[in-house]
């Protein structure tokens, strides 16, 4: 039973992250978003630990003390600035994020909406996405100018609305990156 509400909860995100990029042009990311969910790896994990309102690699990490899945998933999708931390470029730096090419961040924003859709189900409102980026601001290892435009497109969600933010992003973050 656990697997097969696992099961349908990644599939409905992956389908609101695909409608999300589709709607900013963004169709290969979009129909490529987290197929590695679907692997024994992860899914294994995810229906072992599912809770239904939020990531059962939490679970994992407090019951093992590593979530293996969550390992393997941000090692294979490029839209997690958890995949582009590096060794910085100067002595001043060890880990350190990198700064995440544009269609990426774009897809981040899309997959954050997304979760926030899928786990508040009812309770999602356009600030959901930009207040839970806010409530880790602190802790994450990203390049200034990725949480920045991460934040801005966050901001204008919370502020213009997802019909108004994806024109924005369509004309005014991609017109000139793909």
């Amino acid at each position: 039973m656990k697997a097969w509400e696992h099961f349908k909860t990644i599939t409905h995100h992956r389908h609101l992250v695909m409608k999300g990029c589709f709607a900013v042009g963004l169709y290969k990311q979009g129909l490529l978003h987290d197929l590695s969910k679907y692997s024994w790896t992860e899914f294994s994990v995810g229906a072992k630990y599912y809770q239904g309102d939020k990531s059962p690699n939490n679970a994992e990490r407090e019951d093992t003390g590593v979530s293996l899945a969550w390992l393997h998933h941000k090692g294979r999708n490029k839209h997690h600035f958890e995949y582009w931390i590096d060794y910085g470029l100067d002595e001043h730096h060890g880990m350190t994020g990198m700064e995440m090419p544009v269609n990426y961040v774009v897809e981040m924003y899309c997959d954050r909406v997304a979760a926030c859709k899928n786990y508040q189900k009812d309770a999602y409102t356009d600030r959901s996405a930009l207040e839970y980026f806010e409530k880790g601001k602190g802790k994450y290892m990203m390049h200034v100018n990725t949480a920045n435009l991460l934040e801005k497109l966050l901001t204008h969600l919370a502020e213009y609305g997802e019909e108004a933010t994806n024109d924005y992003i369509r004309r005014e973050i991609l017109k000139n990156k793909k």
